[in-house]
């Protein structure tokens, strides 16, 4: 995607694709600093300890923090690692964004503009920044924030002044968040969800990284991710996915920090993506699995503050 470069002398907002617009003097929330277990559960025989296992090992030597959550509802399977510590957001909160944008709609049972869809649609699968803070604004914190009590994400708090990049945010909420689009519910509309699911589905391909890696073909993709780097805690690199169809219907989160390289980040989610995918979803020799074929350009990108 393209941004428009702005040479503000005090405020240099290191962002790129997903990007959050930052300011530099802010320091960063950082993750919890000890190594906990993978931790999992389900109701199917041997899959827990399958996933437990298999998480583990990918991780293994991995340097960085990871946090991630995972919920099939097919066999009631949870997986969490970190799952209440914080992390910037960087633009996966565009999806939080779209949902409180829908949920305020629905509130006056109004359809979106068609200023509002375009932009809802620039946000989503383009990552746009312009487009996020145009909605941002629109919104206002007190209608953020009333979705979020609304949406029962506790520890989601919005960046201050404009920077909705630096929102805090866990795995915890976040898989509350992809749960109330996949499922019905009194938060979201059906048509709401589908249209958040929609908008996922049609992310451009250099951005389809992160959790739909080895994704069975059997399943539909929706995915949101977010990258940023910063001077603490190097780069940030999430992805938020939904997968569905053939029977199975489940969410993963995965919260990174730490990383190198925006590359080495991306790289450890997809480690971790394939291995939840073929346990969760037992394919034969002959199905095809979902294999990114881009990775996004990690040249900085200055933007100019959100303000």
């Amino acid at each position: 995607m393209t941004h428009r470069i702005s040479r503000r002398a005090k405020v240099l907002a290191a962002a790129v694709g997903a990007g959050a617009l930052v300011p530099a003097v802010m320091a960063a929330t950082p993750a919890a600093a000890a190594t906990p277990a993978v931790s999992c559960t389900s109701g199917k025989a041997g899959l827990a300890a399958k996933l437990q296992k298999d998480i583990t090992a990918v991780l293994a030597g991995r340097r960085g923090t990871v946090a991630l959550g995972v919920y099939d509802r097919a066999t009631s399977t949870t997986c969490t690692l970190r799952a209440t510590s914080s992390y910037d957001s960087a633009s996966t909160v565009k999806v939080t964004v779209l949902a409180a944008l829908l949920w305020d709609a629905k509130k006056d049972n109004r359809y979106l503009t068609d200023t509002e869809a375009s932009l809802a649609k620039a946000m989503i699968t383009q990552s746009d920044n312009n487009a996020t803070t145009r909605l941002w604004k629109q919104l206002g914190l007190a209608k953020i924030k009333g979705f979020l009590a609304a949406a029962g994400m506790t520890n989601t708090v919005p960046g201050a002044n404009g920077y909705w990049g630096l929102t805090q945010e866990n795995v915890t909420d976040e898989q509350r968040l992809l749960g109330l689009i996949t499922a019905k519910n009194s938060v979201l509309s059906d048509n709401s969800r589908s249209y958040i699911l929609k908008l996922m589905g049609q992310v451009v391909p250099a951005q389809r990284w992160g959790t739909p890696a080895g994704a069975p073909s059997t399943v539909s993709v929706h995915v949101k991710n977010g990258w940023l780097q910063r001077a603490t805690h190097g780069w940030r690199v999430h992805s938020l996915g939904t997968f569905d169809g053939a029977g199975h219907d489940y969410t993963m989160s995965v919260l990174t920090q730490d990383n190198s390289t925006m590359d080495y980040g991306v790289t450890t989610i997809q480690n971790v993506a394939r291995v939840i995918h073929k346990d969760l979803v037992p394919i034969t020799p002959s199905t095809a699995v979902y294999v990114p074929t881009n990775r996004p350009s990690e040249a900085f990108v200055a933007v100019p503050p959100q303000g």
